[in-house]
């Protein structure tokens, strides 16, 4: 492969010739990017020679994190409000924050006007602002009675892959939230396991089950999440090893990764990870993309996600961690 830059009508374009090479469609997962490429790179016109040569117009390039497109975007390219708003959003889910300083340099036009963007783009709910830049959308805080009636058939859809990962003689630990709480709905009450949980709701949901044994994990009692947390919470989870943690998920994004909205939740959650073989993330599609103040860790330390999102863009980066991702 040889790359040359002939003139155009007073225009240097660089060209790229290639021997017996296809064009291939884009299979990056940036569905607004379809383009004809070759090797990550973008062309535009295809002059065919003999010898089964052809010459490609180099128009852009882009470079590939996790198979998620970033463009470098040139002078003019995305005078379009609406295409530069899509192109915010997914380097947005790419690299968990964005800088106007830099989008602007990216992109080629003023720090006003990216700023006005991110404005419209926080004021529509599709991101969060912050000085200097954005960050992902920031996830609600619902309390615990409203959540019940939120995305109810996701989560028992959610809940009913949860129980079936329950194999007798497992000790398991079971996270607050109201995905977790619908477990209790879908245990075989054949099934023979301990149940350690920090929400006195799923402890009196599982009191009727015949063969399960259920610790309570005792502690500071946070009302609107209905769980327990603090320092005595924290040590009877490190004096446990369990076989299995579903973990309540209340924010999720690739990058930043898990994250809550309260601080002595997130070290309840850090320490029920640390005590676990195998950390399952419970969560819906709301939820996902999003991020809340306090972090318990990276998204790479769950082991398996179970979700009702099927959209592969959404799905794939968690993939590309490591991480065994199941849609219901």
């Amino acid at each position: 492969m040889t790359e040359f830059r002939p003139h155009d009508g007073g225009r240097t374009l660089p060209f790229i010739e290639a021997k017996n090479v296809s064009v291939i469609e884009d299979d990056c997962p940036n569905r607004a990017l379809l383009r004809k490429t070759l090797y990550g790179a973008t062309f535009g016109s295809i002059m065919h020679k003999p010898d089964n040569i052809r010459i490609y117009a180099h128009t852009q390039v882009y470079s590939c994190k996790m198979d998620r497109m970033k463009p470098e975007a040139e002078a003019g390219q995305i005078a379009l409000k609406e295409e530069r708003h899509q192109y915010i959003l997914e380097l947005l889910g790419s690299e968990g924050r964005v800088l106007a300083a830099d989008l602007g340099s990216r992109y080629r036009v003023s720090e006003d006007t990216i700023r006005r963007d991110l404005r419209e783009l926080a004021s529509s709910g599709k991101i969060q602002r912050v000085h200097g830049g954005a960050l992902p959308r920031r996830a609600e805080a619902v309390p615990f009675v409203s959540s019940q009636q939120i995305d109810m058939e996701s989560k028992i859809g959610i809940a009913r892959v949860a129980a079936d990962m329950i194999r007798d003689g497992q000790v398991v630990l079971i996270d607050g939230g109201t995905t977790n709480l619908r477990i209790a709905s879908y245990l075989s009450r054949e099934r023979s396991a301990t149940i350690v949980t920090n929400s006195p709701p799923l402890a009196l949901a599982l009191a009727d089950h015949p063969k399960l044994s259920v610790l309570m994990l005792g502690g500071n009692f946070l009302k609107e999440a209905r769980v327990t947390t603090g320092i005595e919470t924290i040590r009877r989870v490190e004096s446990i090893r369990a076989d299995l943690c579903f973990l309540g998920m209340c924010s999720l994004h690739p990058e930043v990764g898990i994250t809550v909205g309260d601080r002595e939740e997130a070290y309840v959650k850090q320490a029920m990870i640390g005590a676990s073989t195998e950390v399952v993330g419970l969560i819906s599609l709301g939820k996902m993309g999003t991020s809340l103040p306090y972090l318990v860790g990276p998204a790479s330390r769950l082991t398996r996600l179970i979700t009702d999102a099927s959209d592969e863009d959404v799905l794939n980066p968690y993939r590309f961690q490591g991480i065994e991702v199941t849609s219901t």
